[in-house]
């Protein structure tokens, strides 16, 4: 019924779509903090944990109580966000990670300081 032509393209087609679909089952998504979210001692939660770009960490809290901001080494070690620091603030914060170590903290008055902050290496 249907042409060699037509059928090899069927067939290059359903290829594409597995590798495609096979590229994206790759990613892991992590809660971070697990049951308890992101919260104060987060910053063991990713202890014996390996990741991979492209992996997504879930940040959920309540609004309003906590937000997230990605930020740099020294930022992470000083708990301070710089002004252009790209923050989140939904309770239910979808990150990707990029290669290399991700710096997260929570901005609001010590809560950094109180372990609410993690960083992630992704090979």
């Amino acid at each position: 019924m249907f042409g060699e032509k037509t059928n090899s393209m069927v067939v290059a087609i359903l290829l594409l779509g597995l590798l495609l679909h096979c590229g994206s089952a790759q990613a892991k998504i992590y809660n971070v903090g697990d049951a308890m979210g992101w919260d104060y001692g987060a910053d063991e939660w990713n202890k014996g944990k390996s990741f991979k770009a492209g992996d997504i960490l879930v940040f959920k809290y309540d609004v309003g109580a906590h937000n997230v901001a990605v930020v740099d080494k020294a930022n992470y070690d000083s708990c301070t966000a710089p002004s252009n620091a790209k923050i989140y603030a939904s309770g239910n914060d979808r990150v990707t990670l990029k290669k290399g170590t991700n710096y997260f903290i929570c901005t609001f008055p010590t809560h950094c300081d109180f372990g609410m902050k993690i960083s992630a290496f992704a090979a």
